[in-house]
């Protein structure tokens, strides 16, 4: 059979590990073309459950003193590496797109489809940066979980973190990994 080139990008994928993403970043126009990709993802009501913030630039580091101070407030015990660790998780991918679900609560579209939108954009965003020659990665971790680091982002209320896409240009080639056999995954049902 024929793959037609939409789907050699997609079999094409795979994430490249943030601390291997330097400069350059997508630029503004860049960014944006990427972003017009990520929005196109099924939105059962039109309801545009998600936003994105980027954070670049100096912010990266402010963000990671943040959660290094952040890190030891929730456990002091914290071994010095670990808080290394969350000081430097933003300072390496030069672009890192914060996609944020907006659950409208209540909605006749079902909250989890709501986020699974949101997820969505995070999976076209990684594409459409894949496509334009960036590698990204989206990680998550206990800072997308976290109600401070929430609040110092500007989320509002049924705002949540689904996911923080970096986005650079990759400093080494990442081997394939083994992905699942699709026929070990799909079932018939029969009545």
């Amino acid at each position: 059979m024929h793959t037609p080139p939409a789907l050699q990008l997609l079999d094409a994928r795979r994430s490249v590990p943030s601390l291997e993403l330097g400069e350059p970043g997508p630029d503004d126009a860049t960014l944006l073309r990427m972003l017009q990709s990520a929005v196109r993802v099924p939105d059962h009501g039109k309801l545009v459950p998600f936003r994105f913030l980027r954070i670049a630039g100096d912010a990266r580091h402010a963000l990671g003193e943040f959660l290094a101070a952040r890190a030891l407030q929730r456990n002091p015990d914290a071994p010095p590496a670990l808080v290394a660790k969350d000081r430097s998780r933003f300072s390496h991918a030069p672009v890192i797109v914060a996609v944020v679900a907006r659950i409208q609560a209540g909605h006749k579209v079902p909250e989890q489809e709501q986020l699974l939108t949101a997820g969505c954009a995070c999976f076209a965003l990684l594409q459409a940066a894949q496509a334009l020659g960036f590698g990204a990665q989206w990680l998550t971790a206990w800072m997308a979980y976290d109600a401070e680091v929430a609040k110092i982002l500007g989320l509002g209320e049924g705002e949540r973190i689904v996911g923080f896409v970096h986005i650079g240009t990759p400093r080494v080639d990442v081997p394939e990994r083994d992905r699942p056999d699709p026929r070990a995954l799909l079932t018939d049902w029969t009545p």
